[in-house]
């Protein structure tokens, strides 16, 4: 873990009950006099605390110093990522968190399950989890789309991967793109599209949406 996530970090004084508690004395073994990295992720900074009180209960810290320390990769992606099965999207979210995507807007496409429900708060407890363990230093953006239609007038240069001879590459000036459910875009879908702005990658494979998304993050940004 490369630091601790807290809303109050940055503050003089700071009280660490529950399950920050738990973490940090029972996994972490830190011990009373120890410095203690943490964040709150509205800002570039990290803070060190001393920890200068530990009872069974609770820790109390001092803030020793701090300093603008901002870890992002200095590329910027923005996926429009078709809505599949949720329990999918959590699995590879710390994937795509720690090789540095920026933002992920969902849009139920023509093909998604309107019955999958994507469960917000759970997707950004797995995002802090992550960002903790890689060091990143700014939250990924979620958001819902209306639709394919609506983002793309919000974002008129849009990538769509899908099969194509244009292959996209670690060189492509791409900063979006949109990416299918299982069973791919559809006739209709594709045509909203000019057709400079529909790639492929360079495999005769079919990839499942998830395998693609990873493959499209690392393409663009690693």
């Amino acid at each position: 873990m490369q630091y601790l996530f807290l809303e109050q970090a940055g503050e003089h004084q700071l009280t660490l009950e529950g399950g920050e508690h738990r973490y940090i004395f029972k996994v972490r073994r830190h011990r009373e006099g120890e410095i203690i990295a943490l964040r709150n992720l509205r800002d570039a900074s990290i803070y060190f605390y001393e920890i200068v009180s530990l009872t069974k209960k609770e820790a109390m810290l001092v803030l020793e110093k701090s300093e603008i320390l901002s870890v992002v990769v200095q590329k910027k992606l923005h996926l429009a990522w078709c809505v599949i099965d949720p329990k999918s999207v959590e699995k590879v979210l710390p994937s795509l968190n720690e090789i540095g995507v920026e933002a992920i807007t969902f849009i139920y496409c023509n093909r998604s399950q309107k019955s999958f429900t994507l469960d917000f708060k759970r997707l950004e407890k797995i995002l802090l989890n992550s960002s903790q363990q890689s060091g990143r230093s700014s939250l990924m953006k979620l958001s819902l789309g209306d639709s394919l239609e609506d983002f793309l007038e919000e974002y008129p240069q849009t990538v769509m991967l899908n099969f194509s001879e244009q292959m996209l590459t670690a060189s492509s000036d791409v900063s979006t793109v949109a990416i299918g459910c299982e069973g791919g875009f559809t006739n209709e879908e594709v045509a909203l599209f000019k057709s400079e702005n529909i790639m492929g990658l360079e495999t005769p494979l079919i990839l499942k949406s998830e395998t693609a998304v990873c493959a499209v993050a690392s393409k663009i940004l690693l």
